[in-house]
């Protein structure tokens, strides 16, 4: 059995979503963030780094979102390229460009203190001119491949549509990203939309009937996702 140790509407929800997808069973345990519960001795001794999300599998604990995904598209053969197939080599590269790239810009616009304190309004304006080229890239490529935008979802489909929702919700002075600037990435979100597997995770963390397309802030059964 696999454990999610997650937070509502964290990128533990990008786990959610691929453990859904594939249809695999798993158990979920909620990480009180209010009570920083991930930086507790406990937590720390699933993922030294207290970061969210952490999976329990049968070969001991998996964190750090990318590899979590990656791990379960080589345990259960889905999800996208597997060794040796076609297309494995860009699909990894994408995938790390946006864990890598696109995902730590994004935490540097929602939590500018951490990484610029006193000089916060000159980091968003940097930071979210990347992210603005860094989506261009991704809406180019959304469609093109079988593994990103095709008509199977794949973790990275998955971790941009996670992303996209965080950047119109969450990010302060979001004038910068508009989804209709991305009309590939929009199509894709749409798509998602009508999956078993996005309405079951919906449900379970309290994200709304349209949660990349229209995204609303969360309201979930249990935890907070701050």
């Amino acid at each position: 059995m696999l454990t999610l140790h997650y937070a509502p509407d964290n990128a533990s929800l990008i786990v959610r979503l691929a453990l859904l997808e594939l249809g695999v069973p798993f158990t979920t345990t909620l990480v009180d963030r209010r009570a920083r519960q991930h930086k507790s001795a406990a937590y720390r001794a699933l993922n030294p780094a207290g970061l969210i999300p952490v999976l329990e599998t049968p070969e001991g604990p998996v964190s750090e979102t990318a590899a979590v995904l990656l791990w379960l598209v080589d345990r259960y053969g889905a999800l996208g390229p597997q060794v040796g197939e076609a297309g494995r080599g860009a699909f990894l590269k994408w995938l790390f460009f946006t864990s890598n790239t696109l995902h730590a810009d994004l935490r540097m616009v929602f939590y500018p203190g951490q990484y610029a304190p006193g000089a916060e309004a000159a980091l968003h304006a940097g930071v979210t001119a990347r992210l603005q080229q860094h989506y261009a890239l991704l809406d180019a490529l959304c469609g093109t491949v079988p593994w990103f935008g095709g008509a199977q979802p794949s973790v990275l489909d998955f971790y941009v549509a996670a992303t996209l929702r965080w950047a119109a919700l969450y990010a302060p002075g979001g004038a910068w990203f508009s989804l209709a600037d991305c009309p590939n990435l929009r199509a894709m979100l749409a798509r998602l939309e009508t999956r078993t597997s996005v309405a079951t995770a919906s449900t379970a963390e309290g994200l709304g009937p349209h949660p990349f397309t229209n995204p609303q802030p969360c309201t979930p059964p249990e935890g907070s996702p701050h």
